[in-house]
């Protein structure tokens, strides 16, 4: 723009004409008046494109925990009808070494309605407990190399599966899990360690992008240290795809 007004002025000396300093200024204002909308309209759109992430993880969720408590109930009917049975048996049998078989076999079946009253338990919290989840720790050498960590947050039962989905389509290698910690209230404990590692940010404009270049080894260090003391962090990248094209590409 300020070539063009140059060039403009120079030209319009013969006719004695010129666009004043004010005019130009006034055209840089409104190329970056121009240049800031179109970066809040973009904001708007990936804030938009977030929420329906947020939705459609949400329904996945619930469509988790739905079929996880009708696997439940099906099981418990069956280890209940299963103990009512052997019970009819016990008392029926006259024979006592039937009998012990019998008592043993019972024992085990309470202990798996026992085992399976806790799952369900555990299942009912999570529905309930909006909050509960998981915050993943993942990487992605091939895409992006060493020392650069995705730190997000996820509320399905098996965090694996939203590990897997990441690394479907958008990214030419799959995501290598370092680290799986749940937590009664995940989005907080991903906010924190976002807090702690604003500096790492990759990308420093879109805060949504949760990417951060940090040693694994100070990750871990502070989740140990404020967080989860049991959490047992992969230190290893497998990332098998990305060591195979290599090995391939290198003996071509």
């Amino acid at each position: 723009m300020r070539k063009t007004f140059e060039m403009i002025n120079r030209s319009g000396k013969v006719l004695n004409i010129h666009i004043s300093d004010e005019y130009l200024d006034l055209k840089i204002d409104e190329l970056h008046l121009s240049y800031e909308y179109s970066l809040k309209k973009q904001e708007e759109k990936d804030l938009l494109a977030e929420k329906r992430e947020q939705l459609r993880e949400e329904q996945k969720t619930l469509r988790e925990i739905a079929a996880a408590k009708e696997k439940i109930i099906k099981e418990e009917t069956h280890f209940q009808q299963a103990i009512t049975e052997k019970k009819k048996q016990l008392y029926e049998s006259k024979d006592k070494q039937i009998q012990l078989t019998l008592i043993v076999k019972i024992k085990e079946l309470e202990q798996k309605l026992a085992e399976l009253d806790k799952d369900k338990q555990d299942v009912l919290n999570r529905e309930q407990n909006t909050r509960a989840g998981y915050v993943y720790i993942i990487s992605n050498l091939g895409a992006f190399g060493e020392n650069v960590y995705k730190i997000g947050v996820t509320r399905r039962l098996d965090p694996s599966e939203r590990v897997h989905e990441l690394g479907s389509a958008s990214v030419p290698f799959k995501f290598d899990i370092h680290a799986m910690i749940f937590s009664e209230d995940a989005p907080g404990l991903e906010a924190d360690l976002h807090k702690t590692f604003e500096e790492y940010r990759l990308n420093k404009l879109n805060k949504r992008k949760e990417f951060f270049r940090v040693p694994l080894s100070e990750i871990e260090r502070i989740v140990k240290l404020h967080h989860a003391k049991e959490i047992e962090f992969q230190e290893l990248a497998y990332a098998d795809e990305y060591r195979q094209s290599l090995k391939l590409k290198f003996s071509d």
